[in-house]
């Protein structure tokens, strides 16, 4: 090897030298100061209470929220320990829908788990309760589905079953399966 080639070498391994602490800080910062903004709330409510109306007037739904945390990027709303007074569009006594968690998205759809219950506050329907883990209604319809177990209590009655389909409005409720029913006539 010749002079220029060691020199060569030798200066080339002092840039490196210094300049590594320089890219290794900047990897660093950059690693750190990057946060995406859509995973961050655009707003947040404690005891929070909203009622929706349809385009008559008419009373659509009220819900109920210890917390609540809505996501305008990502097109939801968190919920914890959310409650909804669900009513009908001919008159009838709503449904009051509770859970530990429950998500609203923009299409008027709510997620609602652990600990899930719908009870009729109409003291003369023939279902008074469903309970289960997971349940998905459509605001709109006024519909609910669930493909967990249910157990389904009424005047006399106590069904459970796996999966369901329900319409609040008809009060029609379908088992995917059926397990067992038991009966305590009066």
């Amino acid at each position: 090897m010749n002079r220029i080639t060691i020199s060569i070498g030798i200066l080339f391994i002092i840039v490196l030298g210094l300049n590594l602490p320089f890219w290794l800080q900047e990897e660093t910062k950059d690693t750190a100061g990057t946060q995406d903004d859509s995973w961050l709330p655009n707003y947040q409510a404690k005891g929070m209470k909203s009622s929706l109306y349809d385009k008559n007037g008419k009373l659509n739904h009220q819900v109920f929220a210890k917390t609540m945390e809505h996501y305008e990027l990502l097109g939801f709303t968190l919920f914890e320990a959310p409650e909804y007074t669900i009513f009908t569009n001919d008159g009838a006594e709503p449904w009051k829908v509770t859970a530990s968690e429950g998500t609203l998205y923009e299409d008027n759809r709510i997620q609602l788990e652990t600990n899930v219950r719908i009870k009729s506050l109409n003291p003369s329907s023939q279902i008074q309760t469903l309970t289960t883990e997971f349940i998905e209604i459509d605001l709109n319809t006024r519909t609910i589905v669930s493909d967990q177990s249910v157990e389904i209590t009424g005047e006399g009655f106590k069904t459970i079953g796996t999966g369901f389909n329900a319409n609040l409005i008809t009060e029609t409720f379908t088992l995917d399966k059926h397990v067992q029913t038991l009966y305590d006539p009066k």
